[in-house]
């Protein structure tokens, strides 16, 4: 059949565009890392002369990188001052770590994953898996530091509420475990709020962990939280009140195992709060923004943590629902809601 030229012209247009904004990606890290949208953030418009006194690096460096946050309109300029101004509402995404909004943490996550190709490549070769360890510590901390802002608006709000009766608990006083706690954010914002339980956090990554216990000694919260190195399957402690899966269970090679053992390990009214990616097993649903970075990471890094796993099964971050819902099933876990949801997360209650 002949080619759809006005069809093939605008897939060109397109997948040009996705390589400019790959490229651009980098100009966006180092924007974050070297503190730029910080700097330009409130500052109002400055001269590139301005911000390299401001931040201390070179001049002609940082005049080629506005020119690139100019033609990815994240900067406007301003040609007859020749100064650059970073929006207030820019800002909030790209600047600000408390915002809700922050993502530059993702960025971070992209010097990991690029770093990996050649590993996926001779996975996609084997069918073997590439693990989490695998990766340069710049994955450890962008995941942290990308989930730690939508966490922090949203768990002790509104995700712990929409819990039955679990916040009650958490008041009175409490034993909860984070199962998969990476650098403990979650973990330590829940002890934040709930002064009164105990919290336990753990994780298979021995580093992750460390990390997790020097921010809880710097936070002060080294006698609230406790940080141990134990996978999902094999965790100790028993009469949990409350376990949290946030955004890990479809990493594991063995989500069913975790379920199965986190249902041993809860108290007669414990439940199990399950934090999963906002999209769908039906694979033309997540034809959008989010939905693609979503399961382009299952590509880059889920799917392969959970194959190198070996264990009996590799889920990726889009199973959807209702394989979730099977699992906990066979699990014990046979009481299963939808207790919030967001643009990014879905939030689910599992219990006996």
């Amino acid at each position: 059949m002949p080619v759809d030229e006005e069809r093939m012209m605008e897939f060109l247009e397109r997948v040009v565009a996705d390589g400019g904004a790959a490229v651009a990606g980098l100009c966006t890290s180092l924007g974050d890392r070297l503190g730029l949208y910080t700097a330009m953030a409130g500052a109002g418009p400055v001269t590139s002369a301005q911000l390299a006194a401001k931040t201390g690096l070179q001049e002609r460096y940082l005049r080629e990188w506005l020119a690139a946050q100019v033609a990815g309109e994240y900067v406007e300029y301003d040609a007859a001052a020749d100064s650059y101004l970073l929006p207030d509402e820019h800002a909030a995404v790209l600047a600000d770590p408390e915002a809700p909004t922050y993502c530059a943490g993702f960025y971070t996550m992209l010097q990991a994953l690029y770093g990996t190709e050649d590993a996926l490549m001779e996975a996609f070769r084997t069918g073997s898996g590439v693990g989490w360890e695998e990766h340069s510590g710049a994955l450890f901390s962008g995941t942290a530091k990308f989930f730690r802002p939508g966490y922090t608006g949203a768990l002790v709000p509104e995700w712990i509420p929409a819990m039955n009766g679990t916040e009650r608990k958490l008041v009175e006083g409490a034993e909860v475990a984070d199962v998969g706690c990476g650098y403990g954010y979650s973990t330590m914002l829940m002890a934040d709020a709930y002064p009164n339980s105990r919290f336990h956090g753990f994780d298979f990554h021995g580093p992750s962990v460390e990390q997790a216990r020097r921010i809880a000694q710097e936070k002060g919260m080294g006698d609230r939280v406790r940080f141990d190195v134990a996978t999902a399957q094999d965790f100790p402690g028993s009469g949990y009140d409350l376990i949290t899966f946030f955004d890990c269970l479809h990493d594991m090679g063995d989500p069913g195992g975790a379920l199965s053992h986190a249902q041993q390990a809860l108290a007669d009214d414990g439940s199990c709060m399950i934090v999963e990616p906002n999209v769908s097993a039906d694979v033309t649903a997540n034809a959008n923004p989010i939905g693609r970075a979503v399961v382009s990471a299952s590509v880059a890094v889920c799917l392969p943590a959970a194959l190198a796993q070996h264990g009996p099964m590799a889920m990726g971050n889009h199973a959807g629902e209702e394989a979730m819902r099977d699992l906990a099933d066979r699990a014990g876990l046979h009481h299963w809601t939808l207790a919030a949801e967001s643009p990014v997360n879905r939030v689910y209650a599992a219990s006996r």
